[in-house]
């Protein structure tokens, strides 16, 4: 597994319209149009989005497709099985 080096320096914060916004140093830019971001604690962090990785995006897609074409999903109100051996538990 290969470690990586952690840099740390310095970036300027200033005002894009009603945003806030970072200036990235050269060293810390990326090669993509957009970055996923999220914070942990007081931590920023900013990635590169992984193609594989699309998170429930498609699923709510899919739900406002099905709403638009006019399907619906109904809940199933049964009691759930009683399942052999569960009682045991």
């Amino acid at each position: 597994m290969r470690r990586e080096e952690k840099m740390t320096t310095m970036a300027k914060v200033f005002k894009s319209g009603n945003s806030q916004a970072i200036r990235l140093p050269k060293e810390f830019r990326f090669d993509c149009e957009e970055v996923e971001i999220s914070r942990r604690g007081n931590e920023v962090i900013l990635r590169t989005p992984d193609p594989k990785d699309k998170g429930l995006l498609p699923v709510l897609e899919l739900f406002r497709a099905l709403g638009e074409a006019g399907v619906t999903i109904e809940k199933d109100n049964r009691p759930p099985k009683a399942l052999k051996g569960w009682d045991e538990v």
